[in-house]
């Protein structure tokens, strides 16, 4: 994860200091990674498993259980195009989600999107 930090005020990076400060305290208190596996596997092998049965990994992964699917028309396919850029045919936009900058650069000249209507 990358900050900007060029682009923060002064409060900003005071606010991300501490929270550093606060993560990095709370990373120290834990106990090494290594103890933690060793503690596992100790409780797992005393219990009569691996860690690979409890926690999969190795090709050893418990199955995965899914609901069956439910019959009925399939959400998500494809959409044709309802508006088409007259300065770009080649850019279009099915009229779901966000339109696209070349829609709404032209919407706030004052056009309007039935300009756009394919058809």
């Amino acid at each position: 994860m990358a900050i900007d930090i060029e682009g923060l005020s002064a409060k900003e990076l005071q606010t991300l200091i501490a929270k550093a400060s606060q993560r990095k305290k709370k990373l120290a208190k834990r106990k090494p990674l290594a103890a933690v596996k060793k503690e596992l596997t100790a409780v797992a092998k005393k219990a009569g498993y691996t860690l690979s049965e409890i926690f999969g990994g190795n090709g050893a992964a418990a199955p995965k259980t899914r609901a069956p699917r439910k019959s009925g028309p399939k959400k998500g396919g494809k959409v044709p195009p309802k508006y088409r850029n007259p300065a770009n045919a080649q850019e279009t936009w099915t009229g779901r989600g966000k339109p696209p900058r070349w829609m709404a650069a032209e919407i706030a000249k004052g056009k309007k999107p039935e300009d756009f209507l394919i058809g």
